[in-house]
């Protein structure tokens, strides 16, 4: 493939020869890549790599060993421009040959010098436990025969062989002691002039591009390709604004991404984005094999060395610290607010990219850096939703539509009301015009009470029984403490049954429901009403299982 003066061009071959084929004996020209823009992915990243050098006349092979041992050869890509007609031929990428130190000679001299020095020393240490041996004998044996003809010498003369013996021993064991400490030393000398004299693997993936001039130009190369060990994951800071008489209730919903990188190279005043595409999932839908109904076949024994894929250790999700408002106090002068920056998002019909402003530095497994990708601002309608069967607390919750066109990926999110931090949350996947719905917090004017009215197991059946029973009632009372009128919706349980033997009913004396199976979720029922300020209302809830007498019946969370 060419390039022309002041013209683009890329070629995507790979490991292949190009059909305009270069000479073999193309000159090898060292070249500096620079990474210069990167767009991260929530599993992966694109790097591009800028390469400036002076191409002479004729055929070249441009060789970079500064590329990762991470990025995948098959997506190496080059373009770039040229001041001539050149031509891209192939792109190779390999790990560099591991070169023999040059001294290899005189690192031997050196290894077998040390060698000779630990046998001396070890020769050393054997003299001096064979005198501390010899000592520790002559102690053992009995001084009676300490004179000259054998005969028992005084107590004095004892007590001065037995210090003799002492000091022989210590001696011993200094020189013993002294001896193995230098022979350590040079043990840790030899292990590190072996490892010198060992070929070192490389740390860097070099990459062989093959490139033909017209002439001798100034030329200037973008290598891009992708490497997996890369993420972002969405994070979002939701700010509800509660309204007042001549304000409606708002929302701020900020976009963050946490990047983080292990690719093995330092990402380093580069050009960021991030985008929404998923590169680990292929191109196509999975293909699907056919389904087999037969009877049970005998499990067979796991050979030695399985392991069951529930070994597998959970994956691990980082945990999204607050980002904490701090107030500052009024000065004399006037203050502008400091505002963060915040990326230019370039929506498409299937993916979204956010181009973070100015240059960004992360290094390799450095940690997660938080980004300010964008953030919007629209209307919030408020309810009081509680589930007094689980807990009685009434939470605020506000629904929005998102007001941009980039979807939301599912993400952790933190929580503030009226610029008071109240805890973390989730949001899941939405598009444009999905209603998302978070909770803001306890609502404490807005008081909940649940009784249990009934609960009555029994048998049914004119003259014989024939069936159990099991029948309950409850009455939820909610007291809007505001002086406003507010939503409020309460949710119970309804059990369910998958057998046609047990019948479950709900009973005349309940409060009809709102809605039934709120959001699919069987037998949820929902009471929705506006309660006036300082309105009490009562909800009634009252239902019948009936099932055969002879069997067990227990009620259990769905799967």
């Amino acid at each position: 493939m060419r390039i022309t003066a002041k013209c683009l061009a890329t070629t995507g071959l790979v490991l292949v020869t190009t059909a305009l084929a270069l000479p073999s004996w193309a000159a090898d020209v060292d070249a500096t890549s620079a990474i210069d823009a990167v767009t991260v992915y929530p599993d992966g990243a694109t790097v591009t790599r800028v390469i400036a050098l002076d191409l002479a006349s004729g055929d070249s092979t441009l060789v970079a060993k500064d590329f990762p041992l991470s990025l995948d050869p098959s997506s190496l890509r080059v373009e770039g421009e040229a001041g001539t007609k050149l031509t891209i031929g192939t792109i190779d990428a390999r790990p560099p040959r591991a070169a023999p130190p040059v001294n290899l000679s005189e690192l031997d001299k050196r290894i077998e010098a040390l060698r000779d020095q630990r046998a001396d020393l070890q020769g050393t240490i054997d003299s001096a436990t064979a005198r501390r041996k010899f000592a520790q004998h002559f102690a053992e044996a009995s001084p009676a025969g300490l004179g000259e003809k054998g005969e028992a010498r005084p107590i004095t003369e004892w007590r001065a062989a037995f210090v003799a013996v002492a000091e022989e021993i210590a001696t011993a064991d200094t020189t013993i002691r002294d001896a193995a400490r230098r022979q350590r030393e040079i043990d840790r000398q030899i292990a590190q002039l072996e490892a010198e004299r060992s070929a070192k693997p490389p740390s860097k993936l070099e990459v062989r591009i093959d490139v033909a001039s017209a002439a001798a130009t100034k030329a200037t190369l973008r290598v891009t390709y992708a490497v997996r060990n890369a993420r972002w994951l969405p994070l979002y800071d939701a700010r509800l604004d509660t309204g007042a008489k001549d304000r409606k209730p708002q929302i701020e919903l900020i976009r963050r991404a946490e990047v983080t990188q292990s690719a093995g190279e330092d990402w380093s005043n580069v050009t960021l984005g991030v985008s929404t595409v998923r590169i680990g999932r292929g191109g196509s839908a999975p293909e699907l094999n056919s389904l087999v109904a037969q009877y049970p076949q005998p499990a067979k024994p796991l050979a030695l060395g399985t392991a069951s894929d529930l070994a597998r250790p959970a994956p691990v999700v980082r945990q999204m610290q607050p980002h904490l408002s701090a107030k500052v106090a009024e000065a004399s002068e006037p203050r502008e607010r400091a505002d963060e920056q915040q990326a230019v998002a370039e929506i498409g019909d299937f993916q979204a990219t956010f181009k973070i402003p100015g240059r960004v530095s992360l290094g390799a497994a450095e940690g997660a850096k938080s980004l300010r990708i964008a953030s919007i601002s629209v209307p919030a309608d408020l309810a009081v939703r509680a589930a007094p069967v689980m807990d009685p607390t009434a939470f605020l919750e506000a629904s929005f539509k998102p007001a941009d066109d980039a979807a939301l990926l599912p993400g952790k999110v933190a929580i503030y009301r009226d610029g008071v931090f109240v805890g973390r949350g989730k949001i899941s996947a939405s598009a444009k015009d999905d209603v998302v719905r978070l909770g803001f917090g306890a609502d404490d004017k807005v008081r909940i009470e649940r009784a249990v009215l009934k609960r009555n197991e029994g048998s049914a059946g004119l003259l014989v029984t024939t069936s159990k029973t099991d029948e309950r009632a409850f009455k939820t009372t909610v007291r809007n403490g505001h002086d406003f009128p507010i939503r409020v919706a309460i949710e119970d349980q309804l059990p369910i049954s998958e057998n046609e033997d047990i019948v479950v009913e709900m009973l005349p004396s309940s409060t009809p429901p709102t809605t039934s199976n709120i959001r699919d979720r069987r037998g949820v029922q929902e009471w929705s009403f506006d309660a006036k300020p300082g309105e009490i209302r009562d909800i009634n809830f009252a239902w019948r299982i009936r099932w055969p007498k002879d069997k067990g019946m227990v009620i259990v969370p769905a799967g």
